[in-house]
Formats: C-alpha cells, structure tokens, sequence
C-alpha cells in the first residue's frame, strides 16, 4: 500500500462516524497527519498531553470517563514522534481494555518501532500486547508500518496496516476507491526491502554510531538525553523553542523545529513549548559537526 502518512490519514476517514459528538484522541506533541485526518472526518479532536515529568509518556488515566465514552478512535505513537517515548506493553495493555469497554478503535503508529539501542529489547508494539493478553483477533487495534524510516526510504511511500480483520476489510474497501497503486518498480523494491533485515540492523548501528558521538558533545552544556527508541532528540531548550530555533539558524546555520509547532495548547500548557526535535538523519560526519554548532550556540546564550 502507499505511505503511512496516506494510511493514517485515510483510516480516520474510514473509522470515525461523524455524528455531532465524535471525537478522536491525538498525542501532544504528535505527528500533524493525526490532527487533519481527524478534522477532515468530521470529528473534534481531544489532545492528551505527553510530559516531560511523566517520561513524554500517555496519562490514560488522567482522562475522564465521559470523554472515552464520547472516543471513536485513538492515535498512539511509539516510539513517539517527537519525543522518542516508548509505551511499555503494560500501558498497551490497559489501552487494549479500554477500547473494549469503551467501543473505540485504537490506530498505533510503529513507524520507528525497528530504530532502536538494543538489539534485544526491541519496543513493544500493540498487536503484541494484544496477543500476549489472549486476543489473536487484535479486536479493535491496528497499527501502520512503513518502510520510511525502517529502510530509509521516505520517498517510497510504502508501508502496511495489519490487526483486527474486520477493520482491515473495511479499510481496503476504503481504500479501493480513495487511493492509488504504487508503481510496480516501487511494489517489487518494498519487497526486496521487507524481506532484507541486514541494512536494517547497519541502520541501527548507524544510529546508535550517532546518538553516542552527538550526544557527548551535547551533554557537557544541556540537558540532552538518549530516547527509548527513534531517531530524535528532544531537546528542551534554555530559551522559548521558537526564538532558540531562530537564533540557532541565524548564527550556526543549524536547522530545528521548534516543538511548540508540533503541538496544541491542551490543559493550560503547550507541551512542546520550550522543546525543539533534532533529527539525526545526516550522515555521522554531519551530526557530529551539527553538535558542535549547537554546542557553541548553547554556550553563547551564557
């Protein structure tokens, strides 16, 4: 199938019944797709804040029984974008439960789930979760995949949705008139990359290469610290993540996004606010350059 951006956002379309009262709940900070999709359904959007005193990690119970009554569908992100947070399988779990006593459907983005630090815990992921707790119907979850960040491969546009069977039917039909063919040369280069786990694990070392040398630099002078997964830093900053991405550029010539862009004002706060995500993508000679750049311009704001 196409991307995961596409899927992601065709799933709400498919999902949400929008009646006046449907609400789909999105992570704060969170991938945009999320926040669109629902809107473009018709449904208002519900932000759960992920903060940096709870480990960037979901308050399920923080919410209100009044407002899972009133969920359709839930997104999740882990390892999250942008702050790199795992869910553990135990918050997975509880999750799961949930959407059976409250009827909604839960739609997991994995799409870092294969970047992560030890090559023998990799991150839990929803369907796993389900089917440890005895559900091998993945009864209302389903989660996305995608060859971008697995393989590198943004522009391919290739991923895959698998759980609960009833919902993938419904989402092909879906699809079969809302979206379009990959071209046969990108359907047999995703196969060559799926069935390929040795560039997968170089990508790992790589990143693993780059998060040690760029974070070494970075220490010594902020508070920059190893996500549980993923291929970001988020970073929180000495000054508003605005002005620090601004001055940033201006004087190193270092671009970052400012986390605030990546969220909503939710409960009186912004919780990306006073954050910028630094994406180590750049070959390690970049990175490490990058570092530098930021360490110098961290120093200066002394």
């Amino acid at each position: 199938m196409n991307g995961t951006r596409e899927a992601l956002f065709a799933f709400a379309q498919c999902i949400v019944d929008a009646k006046p009262d449907a609400l789909v709940m999105v992570p704060n900070p969170f991938y945009q797709i999320y926040e669109g999709a629902a809107l473009l359904a018709g449904a208002d959007v519900f932000f759960y804040n992920t903060l940096k005193e709870n480990a960037y990690l979901p308050d399920f119970d923080a919410i209100d029984e009044a407002t899972w009554k009133r969920c359709q569908l839930i997104y999740i992100c882990s390892p999250g974008n942008p702050t790199g947070a795992v869910i553990p399988e135990r918050q997975l779990a509880e999750l799961i439960e949930k959407a059976r006593t409250y009827d909604f459907v839960i739609a997991s983005d994995e799409c870092y789930s294969e970047i992560y630090f030890n090559e023998n815990e990799p991150p839990p992921g929803l369907l796993q979760a389900a089917y440890n707790n005895g559900d091998r119907a993945f009864t209302n979850c389903v989660v996305f995949h995608s060859l971008s960040k697995r393989s590198n491969l943004p522009g391919m546009r290739s991923g895959f949705v698998a759980g609960d069977e009833n919902l993938i039917r419904s989402f092909l039909l879906y699809r079969t008139y809302h979206g379009c063919a990959m071209p046969p040369a990108h359907q047999l280069a995703s196969i060559a990359a799926w069935n390929d786990e040795t560039h997968v694990r170089e990508n790992r070392a790589l990143y693993r290469e780059k998060f040690e040398a760029v974070l070494d630099i970075l220490r010594p002078v902020c508070s920059a610290h190893q996500p549980d997964a993923g291929f970001y830093i988020w970073l929180n900053t000495p000054c508003p993540d605005t002005e620090f991405a601004q001055q940033l550029f201006d004087r190193q010539n270092v671009t970052v996004l400012p986390g605030s862009f990546l969220s909503r004002d939710a409960n009186g706060i912004n919780p990306g606010s006073d954050h910028v995500r630094m994406a180590l993508v750049a070959p390690v000679e970049e990175c490490i350059d990058a570092a530098g750049r930021i360490k110098n311009f961290i120093q200066s704001l002394n």
